[in-house]
């Protein structure tokens, strides 16, 4: 398939912005239930769901370059007893809409416990709606993941990997970020954030190499013979019907070299997982604050390419007629 930027930017800043989140709404339970010291609700809570707000418009805003016509783009949300489309147009700005509540409770300080449970969890309005916000991060990972998991002729995504490696690698990013985000704000939260960022990106390399591993095995459940109806063992395809590309040859084959795959394969292997977790391990041992920062940065720089080699390592069973042109 081809890898639009647009696509790209989309799914992997949405997800950061979805993992940022919980990881802030992770760290407000852990401190209601005194397992954390308790840390300034509007300097950290409030602007860090600031800051994933901004991931989340990034994404939502790169969303429409791919979009032939972005003022109808209301129109997709029309779908949703069937689309997964549908219900990431629906999901998406309901869940930016709970998070955007989330930093305004903090930011006005409203954050009186309403109630306590068990005697030791104080529940206030900040909790409730981070819950609800919560759940829509969950549901907006499936959304998105089951667009691509949902397509069935496309063998490389029709697997429950893809839901598992989408929500992984959000949740590895988020947590990543809210460890540079506690560096960066000076919260002695870098330890917590960045042993969780560690564990879900050890928990993505384990579902990303196993879809690697499965996507190498699989073999197409068409070809030439079976494509045209011609039993013939030797046959060979020197023309695709006419002269020049075409939106068959722009949007379903990504036009580059096995040598190329390769080299991205191995990049993204390296900067996504063992590169930001011997980043912000060093950063433990010397106490840095930089080194969290630069341990998202190449994580995310891996994530892009990993998005990329996604998309371009899928195969449309359409290829088989598009392949050469004389």
């Amino acid at each position: 398939m081809h890898p639009a930027f647009s696509v790209i930017f989309l799914t992997t800043l949405i997800g950061v912005g979805q993992g940022l989140f919980l990881a802030l709404y992770t760290g407000q339970v852990y401190t209601l239930a005194q397992l954390l010291p308790p840390q300034d609700s509007q300097a950290f809570y409030g602007s860090g769901s600031f800051v994933a707000l901004l991931f989340l418009a990034g994404g939502l805003f790169a969303s429409f370059f791919h979009l032939g016509h972005p003022e109808r783009a209301w129109r997709a949300a029309a779908r949703w007893r069937t689309s997964w489309l549908s219900r990431e147009v629906i999901v998406l700005p309901l869940f930016m809409g709970l998070v955007a509540l989330y930093a305004l409770f903090h930011y006005v300080g409203w954050t009186h416990p309403l109630f306590t449970i068990a005697g030791t969890l104080p529940v206030d309005f900040t909790l409730i709606i981070g819950l609800l916000a919560a759940i829509a991060a969950f549901g907006l990972f499936i959304c998105t993941a089951m667009i691509y998991a949902g397509v069935r002729f496309v063998q490389q995504w029709h697997h429950w990997l893809t839901v598992a490696n989408y929500m992984l690698l959000g949740l590895a990013s988020g947590f990543m970020l809210a460890s540079a985000f506690s560096a960066w704000t000076g919260v002695d939260l870098v330890g917590f954030f960045g042993t969780w960022a560690v564990i879900f990106t050890l928990a993505a390399l384990a579902t990303r190499g196993a879809a690697l591993l499965r996507n190498r095995r699989l073999r197409p459940k068409i070809d030439l013979q079976s494509a045209i109806g011609v039993k013939h063992r030797d046959m060979q395809q020197k023309a695709q019907g006419f002269m020049g590309g075409s939106f068959n040859t722009r949007e379903f084959f990504h036009g580059r070299g096995p040598a190329t795959l390769r080299l991205v394969r191995w990049a993204f292997l390296l900067l996504l997982f063992p590169l930001p977790v011997l980043l912000i391990g060093l950063s433990y041992l010397i106490e840095s604050g930089s080194l969290p920062i630069a341990a998202f940065a190449v994580q995310y720089l891996g994530l892009l390419l990993e998005r990329w080699y996604f998309f371009a390592e899928a195969e449309h069973p359409q290829n088989l007629y598009y392949q050469t042109m004389s």
